[in-house]
């Protein structure tokens, strides 16, 4: 099993939003490194961290899981999609998408300066500065961590 941390504005699509719907497919993804993720090594069963940017404050909000591994993106082949891609084809995708399921939502939102404040989490992607990826991975010993000092 793998880990992420896959970031979204709230005002955008929030862990309350996932929370009510129950799943959602994730897309709009529009940077290659984090499609590479999508595509090649995000896979069913996988935990994340589902994380609210630009909010106050950021943070981690809760947990979903993989439901169904990267498959071409939808949204990139329809024209009236704000995600549209003339490029994104069904024979040459560009854009993926992946499939998540709601598993919790934290009481209180775990905050970026709480992260920070962690010892064994140096390492980690979100803290690396200018760190800017919607999809990052997270080793098993920071989810542990994490999820160690969110339970206590």
């Amino acid at each position: 099993m793998n880990y992420w941390l896959l970031k979204t504005e709230p005002e955008v699509y929030s862990i309350d939003d996932l929370e009510r719907n129950r799943q959602t497919s994730w897309d709009g993804v529009r940077n290659f490194q984090a499609r590479n993720f999508l595509r090649d090594r995000v896979k069913k069963g996988d935990q994340v961290f589902f994380y609210h940017s630009n909010a106050d404050p950021s943070g981690i909000a809760g947990i979903a899981e993989i439901i169904r591994e990267g498959y071409p993106e939808p949204s990139a082949a329809n024209a009236k999609s704000k995600y549209y891609d003339p490029k994104h084809t069904k024979e040459k995708p560009v854009w993926f998408a992946v499939d998540l399921a709601f598993v919790k939502k934290f009481k209180v939102i775990f905050a970026l300066d709480q992260i920070r404040q962690i010892k064994g989490l140096e390492k980690m992607p979100l803290l690396k500065h200018g760190q800017r990826l919607s999809v990052q991975p997270v080793s098993s010993q920071e989810w542990a961590r994490i999820t160690q000092v969110v339970d206590s």
